[in-house]
């Protein structure tokens, strides 16, 4: 990229960037920075700005995040999904306050050393927090970098992501560096779209070459994903009274600690008023597929498992983090 381009790009960026809650040219904070990146890895911006303003005013500072009880971070992270993420969040906050007195570091080095922060995400919080000249280089960007050079490299390759970050370094505007990320991360979500983009709006059109060879379409290159592991799940709607029950799950992998539908299991004949079928839902995580069908089940009383909790329905809104793999069902609960 050639100086002219990036003086055309963050051009057209101060025109064209989107208004989000996040982003604050005059004073782009690194906790702010670092929570919106979090949140926005594999998840859309327009269903992060209401997570994002409700965590930010229940947890404003590094302090706050670092001593927040686990199961009311994770009711606030509900719905988001990948929920290590807060959890990673949370345990990278502590060591902020633990080792670096509370400020979050600006090297990117530091960054890295910290539970969840990857070269992208130190890239981003050191260039627009503290104008760091450092590459941040996401999805977007690759697409971005992949189609302006025309370049076949599989953009899935660490290789690959290290050369074109070095590209970028060598083409950074020494005195607008988060800018000059975020403009390029704009580019990628907004104009260089991955099935159909809008080359009529980009201002690097004249500068593509891979517009130029009809390519954009082809590019970027991307070595396929392996097949999802599927997994079939009979689920229970047990409810006693106003009462569901639900279940922890384990404190380690797959939504590790949040709750959920018991599996389905023999219920006590005597309990039970009626069942019913209560439909199927399919949940697409990164490497497994849930397809999960559910039978809603009234109890004459409670079953007496300890694996159970009992919450009415202003708990469950309150309290309990219940994960949108579970959402087909939420109509059936109560």
């Amino acid at each position: 990229m050639t100086p002219q381009m990036a003086k055309a790009l963050l051009a057209w960026y101060e025109h064209n960037k989107r208004a989000l809650p996040w982003r604050d040219r005059e004073n782009p904070t690194a906790y702010g920075t670092w929570v919106s990146e979090i949140m926005l890895q594999q998840t859309r911006a327009e269903a992060v700005k209401a997570y994002y303003t409700r965590f930010m005013a229940a947890l404003p500072s590094v302090g706050d995040l670092a001593g927040i009880d686990d199961d009311r971070l994770l009711k606030l992270w509900e719905g988001l999904g990948y929920y290590s993420r807060a959890r990673n969040l949370k345990e990278a906050a502590r060591m902020i306050m633990h080792e670096h007195n509370g400020v979050i570091p600006s090297d990117p080095a530091a960054l890295l050393k910290l539970p969840g922060i990857g070269l992208y995400t130190a890239g981003a919080i050191a260039s627009i927090a503290y104008g760091v000249p450092v590459p941040a280089v996401d999805g977007n960007v690759l697409r971005v970098c992949a189609r302006l050079l025309a370049d076949p490299a599989d953009i899935a390759l660490e290789q690959t992501k290290r050369e074109l970050s070095a590209r970028l370094l060598r083409a950074m505007p020494q005195d607008r560096p988060g800018d000059f990320n975020q403009a390029l991360m704009e580019l990628g979500a907004c104009v260089c779209l991955p099935k159909s983009p809008r080359c009529g709006g980009c201002p690097l059109t004249g500068d593509c070459l891979a517009h130029a060879q009809g390519l954009e379409t082809r590019l970027p290159v991307k070595s396929p994903k392996k097949p999802r592991k599927i997994e079939q799940r009979e689920l229970l709607i047990l409810r006693f009274g106003d009462r569901l029950a639900l279940r922890r799950r384990p404190p380690k992998g797959l939504l590790a600690g949040l709750w959920e539908l018991p599996e389905a299991f023999e219920l006590p004949g005597a309990l039970v008023l009626s069942r019913e079928p209560a439909g199927q839902a399919v949940h697409i995580f990164t490497h497994i597929e849930w397809r999960m069908t559910a039978e809603r089940v009234r109890l004459r009383g409670p079953i007496e498992n300890a694996a159970l909790v009992w919450v009415t329905q202003e708990q469950l809104e309150r309290d309990y983090a219940l994960p949108s793999a579970f959402a087909g069902f939420r109509g059936e609960m109560f």
